[in-house]
């Protein structure tokens, strides 16, 4: 967007918190300055750590086995201690709902701190503009290097930057397909060539994704594509802490000399710098209230309270403020129904998550009729059913387990078969027969349960019911 200020007489509001505008985007490439300052800091130890945790949990182990593996291959999920299987995705939907709701409750209280401070789109951007900064210099040094023409300096520079930029794209996307794919197997049939086309077509996917969004679309994601910045005027109220200007503070703007007292010259705190729009990674200025485009990544708070230092004012005319402390000069109201309400809803939720997740099962068993034939007839006149049984070992360790007919139908018996072994996340097809007189069945299509237990621990059972079909009598 532009970078004029406007004039005394068109000095915005304090904040706009309930109907957040759309700003002009100017369509000129946006170069913000780095600045260093208390909340930069909080998010590059946010950013490090996010940073940090995306690569390396790719390469723990866990009990022989990668950590974190989703094995599609194979349906199987491993996380850490857990194996799930796809009949457990409710888990994973529930958990989503639980992370939606704890962002809600966060953007009640703080705003969009979850963007400026921990999103992956920001996180990588971030970096990419670091590797900008080293590669070509500060803001204005960009700039200039932009609007030069082609040179060996500007070539080496840019080539430099985009070999950076791909090298870690491909780093990304590598790690990645190794959270689907068992990461060091991956790297070794990626470097001895034997990985075999899809896992070349997913890496150089992701890696050119990482590089598009982090390094050319930056803040137009954020723009056009992220709904977030769409909807979080639905979920603020007067007292979400946004960043916010104090215009009754830094009007009437205007340039001044640090031993100038602003009131005797009829000016407010703000020196109209440009700093606060210069470090915006976003480029919009915060002066003009609350807009969509503010991440709340508080780069301009920064900005401003070095400049407040500098001037020997008081920090603060940027800062993380609510619309009722600037208008009513309130305190902060933390008890409000709807932070109450969502935060009472993420914390029952996240207990009957965690109380059925501590209760799961670590065993499943499914059991599939034969489709060839409904039942069939033996030499001694016996009808006989024939199923294939999926049986699971979810938990981490080698187990022995032990199959019988659960119920009390006596009639229908079980052709026995020896207890059998199941390594952590295997899956058998179990081939199994049961077989009834005719004579005894009271009707063609009768109720039957398979029961699975494990030898060294009887707690650890699992249930599948079925059918056994027979002639009618």
């Amino acid at each position: 967007m532009s970078n004029k200020i406007p004039t005394q007489d068109q000095s915005p509001n304090p904040v706009q918190i309930h109907s957040p505008k759309l700003m002009h985007i100017d369509k000129a490439k946006i170069f913000p300055r780095s600045i260093r300052g208390f909340y930069q800091n909080i998010r590059h130890v946010f950013m490090a750590f996010i940073l940090f945790v995306y690569v390396a949990l790719a390469w723990v182990k866990w009990d022989g086995r990668q950590a974190v593996l989703f094995d599609l291959e194979h349906r199987q999920f491993f996380i850490f201690g857990w194996t799930f299987a796809p009949q457990d995705f409710f888990f994973l939907s529930w958990l989503l709902i639980i992370a939606a709701f704890t962002l809600f409750v966060v953007t009640v209280f703080a705003g969009r701190v979850f963007c400026g401070y921990v999103c992956p789109q920001t996180t990588w951007t971030t970096l990419y503009l670091w590797i900008e900064k080293i590669t070509e210099g500060e803001r204005n040094a960009r700039i200039k290097l932009d609007k030069a023409p082609m040179s060996v300096n500007k070539f080496i520079r840019r080539a430099t930057k985009h070999f950076l930029w791909l090298l870690i794209a491909f780093a990304t996307g590598f790690v990645f397909v190794g959270y689907f794919t068992p990461v060091r197997s991956l790297a070794e049939d990626f470097v001895t060539g034997n990985l075999g086309g899809w896992g070349y077509v997913f890496i150089l996917l992701f890696t050119v994704l990482t590089y598009l969004n982090a390094g050319w679309m930056r803040e137009k994601v954020c723009f056009y594509m992220c709904p977030y910045g769409r909807f979080q005027s639905v979920m603020f109220d007067k007292d979400t802490l946004i960043v916010s200007y104090d215009t009754e503070r830094g009007e009437s703007r205007g340039a001044r000399k640090k031993t100038v007292d602003p009131k005797e010259a009829g000016l407010g705190d703000c020196i109209d710098c440009q700093l606060c729009v210069q470090v915006c990674p976003t480029g919009i200025d915060i002066r003009d209230g609350l807009q969509l485009e503010c991440i709340q990544c508080a780069a301009c708070i920064d900005a401003c309270d070095s400049i407040m230092d500098q001037m020997g004012y008081q920090r603060g005319l940027v800062r993380y403020t609510t619309e009722n402390i600037l208008e009513k000069k309130s305190g902060y109201h933390w008890l409000r129904p709807r932070l109450i309400g969502y935060s009472a809803v993420v914390l029952v939720m996240m207990v009957m998550f965690v109380y059925s997740l501590a209760a799961r099962v670590p065993l499943s068993i499914d059991a599939i009729r034969d489709r060839n034939q409904l039942y069939r007839e033996n030499s001694e006149g016996l009808i006989e059913n024939v199923y294939t049984l999926k049986v699971m070992n979810k938990s981490q360790q080698t187990q022995q387990y032990h199959l019988t007919l659960a119920g009390d139908n006596t009639n229908i018996q079980l052709i026995p078969i020896d207890d059998f072994n199941l390594d952590a996340g295997e899956v058998s097809n179990l081939p199994v027969t049961l077989q009834a007189d005719p004579a005894d069945l009271a009707q063609s299509n009768t109720k039957i349960t398979f029961k699975v237990e494990a030898v060294a621990d009887k707690n650890v059972t699992a249930q599948v019911e079925s059918r056994f079909l027979s002639p009618s009598n």
